[in-house]
């Protein structure tokens, strides 16, 4: 109950398009306790690291990328052509914004998750893309799972996808999928095939400095793959993302992966039973972040506090941007850092 009253309470101050506010590295540089990114914590990944700094970047990549292409495909059990390649999954949500506004008849219209990423609205605002909030009505459905900000899987997925028509496009946006710690994806193969995926391995390898991202596409979807990659520029993947999309698909990458997200589990663990410990309302998530309220929030300046963790080396993201006004988002850190910021906030 105490998770649902702060879910609704902060529901009715969400502006229409929030500011465009992302965790990691600021003015004052990188973090040494950052739990405002959503990066895995045990990164980067040693193989993709001694990879990249073999990586020869004295020339183009091929420009239609048909090596990396080929293990993708085959890595995900897909027909190579399904694949469409991006800058980041940030560039493909305003690339598949303005394809689906240039394409629809009338007003376009979008629709997202109340609590999810800025970059949905941020894309529809620069297009004309109207809101809507129902699935029904929209010609763009974006979806996330596990979702950010609050790391649980989005409801009602499968029956959206069930309810899917010929001229609607869904996209999944699959960037947490490879760090869930609990559950499953709720959607079968059948299900899949009728919406786009879209990843970008460089969160769950701990190597969010390097952009880059792929979108699987649904069957039968040639013409709107033709002109996604039609309003591409050229050459999205820069030497090094090729490097490390073609690395996401190693064995030993993926041992790695899987055995960080047992390590991940554990500290998860510890870190939400610290936050409790000071009394904090930890909401639940299936993912390698949460968000979590302060009872003394509504008394202390949030904007004061991050300034004040700041200068201690720890970087807290604010989940107002996200609807979450008074709560923070924190991925799961070492017990190292667990304890820095603990002991910080015991301190004030």
């Amino acid at each position: 109950m105490i998770a649902e009253d702060i879910l609704k309470r902060e529901s009715k101050i969400r502006p229409i398009v929030a500011p465009r506010i992302h965790g990691g590295s600021d003015v004052l540089g990188k973090p040494r306790y950052d739990f405002s990114s959503n990066s895995n914590a045990l990164g980067p990944c040693p193989t993709v690291v001694k990879l990249l700094r073999a990586t020869d970047a004295s020339s183009y990549p091929d420009p239609e990328y048909h090596a990396l292409r080929e293990s993708l495909a085959q890595w995900h059990g897909v027909s190579a052509e399904r694949l469409v390649f991006a800058a980041s999954a940030s560039e493909f949500i305003f690339r598949m914004t303005q394809t689906v506004a240039a394409n629809s008849l009338g007003r376009t219209r979008a629709c997202w998750p109340e609590y999810s990423y800025t970059d949905y609205a941020m894309a529809a605002q620069a297009h004309g893309v109207a809101r809507s909030d129902l699935p029904a009505q929209a010609h763009l459905i974006w979806a996330c799972d596990p979702a950010s900000p609050l790391g649980c899987a989005q409801e009602n997925l499968s029956e959206q996808v069930d309810q899917l028509q010929a001229r609607q496009t869904m996209v999944l946006d699959c960037a947490y999928q490879p760090l869930r710690l609990q559950d499953q994806l709720a959607l079968n193969v059948q299900q899949k095939n009728k919406i786009w995926q879209l990843w970008s391995p460089n969160k769950a390898l701990g190597l969010t400095g390097i952009r880059g991202a792929y979108a699987i596409a649904p069957l039968d979807a040639e013409a709107l793959i033709q002109t996604l990659r039609q309003n591409a520029f050229s050459w999205p993947l820069g030497a090094h993302a090729v490097t490390m999309l073609q690395a996401w698909t190693r064995p030993q990458v993926q041992a790695w992966l899987a055995q960080s997200l047992l390590i991940l589990g554990e500290w998860k663990e510890r870190q939400m039973d610290l936050c409790r410990e000071l009394n904090w309302t930890v909401l639940p998530s299936v993912a390698n972040f949460y968000c979590a309220t302060p009872a003394w929030s509504d008394g202390v300046e949030t904007t004061a506090l991050l300034s004040r963790l700041r200068l201690d080396g720890i970087k807290l993201r604010d989940a107002t941007s996200f609807g979450l006004a008074g709560s923070f988002r924190l991925r799961v850190m070492s017990p190292e850092a667990q304890d820095a910021l603990y002991f910080a906030l015991r301190r004030m």
